[in-house]
């Protein structure tokens, strides 16, 4: 209908029923975004139309769980009560990124590389649910994260901070700097066994490997990391040797000593891991992002970060809560229409 001969164009039906043509409801948004935020957006859309029987695009499953993403990131998370003692982890993994080519047919001279994602996670010494933080940005925006996510889980200035993480010199340097002198950094032990291992087959006979490596391994635990520095340096390979296991094991421990209270920490009842994080990459990270053949816009993969971790600090039903009273979700126009499946 239109007003006058070419007059502006009217709706009735669209205005009375609340629709936009080709539009997606915010309750079928919920759900590519559901999908989406777990599975390829191929899969997404089989999901929808297998479930829900509305047979829509693939490019729609993608547009609307990514939009969502981005939006979602400014949903914050309610603050804990204030923790006695925090205990925090940081860790980098790599996901795929793909830059398109600058011809009409972007799939020419496209470029492949890998991006470091920077993981966090924080939680109250006695909770069993932490708070998390990703990001594909700089050391200090990753910083600055670290922080925010341990406000979230309670962090005050009374607050005694405990971090694990393996000896990468850039989360050594952050933590002091973000967290102080209220703050103890502890190297993650399996990384710290790592190191012995390898050192073990030139440091004991054939055989007895594993007896040598769990016995510097205990001594490690008794904090006492003189006696495990001085077996290692009697043995120390020739500087100009290419493979030296040893020596890398005595250097890694050296400049880390600061870092090995392990006797402390088991005493306090702090871990001396950081698995919790590193199976926070496995959760949160590579279950999307890492999924097989797939390759992501660095934009693309950064939103879906966003909404991995807003899932995994279960801000999944606040933002949609917060959604329902926002006019802009309630119809998302999109350029495919969805179409509903007969006999569904």
């Amino acid at each position: 209908m239109r007003r006058g001969r070419r007059g502006a164009q009217l709706r009735p039906f669209c205005e009375s029923a609340r629709v936009r043509p080709r539009g997606y409801s915010r309750r079928l948004q919920r759900v590519v975004t559901d999908f989406g935020a777990e599975s390829s957006f191929g899969r997404s859309a089989a999901r929808v139309r297998e479930h829900y029987g509305i047979d829509l695009p693939v490019s729609a499953a993608r547009t609307h769980t990514l939009r969502h993403a981005r939006a979602i990131a400014a949903t914050g998370a309610p603050t804990a009560p204030p923790a006695a003692q925090l205990i925090t982890q940081m860790d980098g993994s790599m996901v795929p990124i793909v830059e398109p080519g600058s011809g009409a047919d972007g799939r020419k001279g496209k470029q492949l590389s890998w991006r470091e994602a920077r993981l966090c996670c924080a939680r109250e010494q006695e909770s069993a649910h932490a708070i998390y933080g990703a990001t594909l940005g700089s050391v200090a925006v990753a910083a600055a994260m670290w922080v925010d996510s341990a406000q979230a889980a309670g962090l005050t200035a009374q607050s005694r901070v405990h971090g694990v993480g393996d000896g990468a010199p850039w989360i050594l340097t952050q933590f002091q700097e973000q967290f102080g002198s209220r703050g103890t950094y502890l190297v993650d032990f399996y990384h710290v066994s790592e190191y012995l291992a390898a050192a073990a087959p030139a440091m004991a006979p054939a055989g007895k490997e594993s007896e040598w490596r769990r016995r510097q391994q205990g001594r490690l635990l008794d904090n006492q990391v003189a006696g495990v520095l001085r077996r290692l340096r009697a043995r120390l390979e020739p500087e100009d040797q290419e493979e030296a296991p040893v020596r890398a094991a005595w250097r890694y421990l050296s400049e880390r000593r600061e870092h090995l209270d392990y006797a402390g920490a088991r005493e306090k009842e702090l871990p001396i891991g950081s698995g919790e994080v590193e199976s926070g990459h496995r959760h949160v990270v590579q279950a999307r992002l890492k999924l097989s053949g797939c390759w992501w816009r660095e934009q693309s993969a950064q939103a879906m970060l966003q909404l991995r971790v807003a899932r995994a600090n279960n801000l999944w039903n606040r933002y949609w809560s917060a959604a329902q009273n926002c006019p802009a979700l309630l119809i998302a126009p999109c350029e495919t229409p969805a179409v509903a499946v007969p006999g569904k």
